[in-house]
């Protein structure tokens, strides 16, 4: 099926303005109808998603332009995607570990708060 713009926005979640600031950083690439208007399909749908997710996990844009250009080069890039994947795990983990010290100091003094409160009844 295809899609205008306005409701690709719709079914994307993305604004048209968005929309075309990613086609004009080769983020997605649309058809173009005889008229020369943008046309999405499912196919599209599915990669927005997909970059949504990867905003989702902190990747800079950049690299998902990197990613976007390396995809639509075809099956050959496969290795260097998943190296870009790969990068963006490793500065997940780095975060959580970062939040779980974070979590670990506040439950330490919570856990102290607590016990002195039980000392004082």
């Amino acid at each position: 099926m295809n899609y205008s713009i306005g409701k690709f926005a719709e079914l994307s979640g993305f604004s048209i303005d968005t929309l075309r600031y990613y086609e004009k950083e080769s983020l997605i690439i649309p058809k173009r109808d005889a008229n020369n208007r943008r046309v999405f399909t499912e196919q599209d749908i599915i990669w927005m998603d997909f970059i949504k997710k990867l905003k989702l996990t902190g990747m800079k844009l950049k690299d998902i332009k990197v990613y976007a250009q390396l995809r639509y080069q075809g099956d050959e890039t496969i290795s260097e995607r998943l190296e870009l994947l790969l990068k963006q795990a490793t500065i997940l983990l780095e975060q959580k570990n970062e939040i779980d010290n974070h979590l670990d100091f506040l439950q330490k003094k919570i856990r102290i708060y607590k016990e002195m409160l039980a000392e004082k009844k």
